[in-house]
């Protein structure tokens, strides 16, 4: 049976661990070669690049910081010379700075925009030449359900992800004549290294307010990824794909 993404080459940020590492690995068991960046790629970044491309396809990691214009310009370059095409771009990268507004510095304001904000802006810059010569593309944007809803000690967090998913509805509407597509995920209560350090008490709290009483995986996550990277969601566009358990409807 073909694979929903043989033949692509997708461009992931954030990828050496986590949701990113996830998706990448998803990506590749459907023959899609994988690029993927971080700040800096360690011995758990040449660990996440080895995984990926024991599933039969090409993976390479690049360090690049990707709040940083010209270091994502000159990035890209690289990957197209290195890959050839890239078909698919997942805005992954992220980082939370959590306060309340009345105690939020400036710096935690600013690091969280620069890196969960103006990095997908950089790539969406950088790359939109490119898919626009191949007539085509697949843009994901990595939100959350504190974009779509707000959170208490989130401000800087909340306003990234809105950002990001305004950002997608925007470039969806520009870009759908030349074939290329622009959408995000909003991940709620995700099962990952972070929320597994919270007390017994706040991850019970957080389940009972899931009406499938349980938190999302991170293949969960990786699983509508790979929907909206493929030809599956061909007239799909300009969406913000809740994966909450219904926590937010």
């Amino acid at each position: 049976m073909e694979k929903l993404l043989e033949g692509k080459v997708a461009l992931i940020t954030g990828a050496a661990r986590g949701i990113g590492k996830a998706i990448a690995l998803k990506y590749a068991a459907e023959g899609a070669d994988i690029a993927f960046t971080d700040l800096v790629i360690d011995e758990n970044g040449k660990a996440t690049e080895a995984e990926i491309a024991a599933l039969g396809v090409r993976a390479k990691g690049y360090a690049s910081n990707a709040a940083n214009f010209a270091e994502t310009e000159a990035v890209v370059a690289q990957i197209k010379e290195d890959f050839g095409h890239i078909d698919i771009l997942v805005n992954n990268a992220g980082i939370t700075k959590d306060n309340i507004m009345l105690r939020m510095k400036e710096s935690d304001w600013d690091a969280v925009i620069a890196v969960n904000l103006k990095s997908a802006f950089n790539f969406i810059h950088a790359l939109l030449p490119i898919m626009m010569r191949q007539r085509g593309g697949s843009i994901i944007n990595m939100a959350s359900v504190v974009g779509v809803h707000g959170n208490a000690g989130q401000a800087n967090y909340a306003s990234s992800k809105a950002g990001l998913i305004a950002l997608a509805k925007s470039v969806a509407q520009e870009m759908g004549s030349r074939g290329i597509r622009a959408n995000a995920i909003a991940p709620g209560f995700i099962e990952t290294a972070m929320t597994a350090a919270l007390p017994d008490e706040v991850r019970r709290e957080w389940t009972q307010r899931i009406p499938l009483r349980r938190g999302g995986t991170v293949d969960d996550i990786a699983n509508v990824a790979t929907f909206l990277a493929s030809d599956m969601s061909s007239y799909i566009t300009g969406q913000v794909i809740q994966v909450d358990g219904g926590m937010n409807m």
